[in-house]
């Protein structure tokens, strides 16, 4: 794996405060339901979140969020 997949945080995409902790979530092996309820969501808005951060990220498993989210120290 090259270093270069990981995105620093000055050249990582924005993400929205919800994003972030949606992301922080799920990095640490929360459940979309165990994220929404401790957020106050619904899962589909928790599943939401995670389209638009794949999206800015061009993720494409399941494994990726979560190497983003150490990258970006979340």
């Amino acid at each position: 794996m090259s270093a270069t997949l990981a995105p620093s945080p000055t050249e990582a995409p924005a993400l929205a405060p919800r994003e972030r902790e949606t992301l922080r979530h799920i990095a640490a092996g929360r459940t979309y339901l165990q994220t929404a309820r401790h957020m106050g969501l619904s899962t589909h808005t928790v599943d939401a979140y995670l389209r638009r951060i794949r999206a800015k990220f061009d993720i494409t498993n399941t494994a990726e969020p979560t190497r983003v989210a150490i990258a970006l120290g979340l």
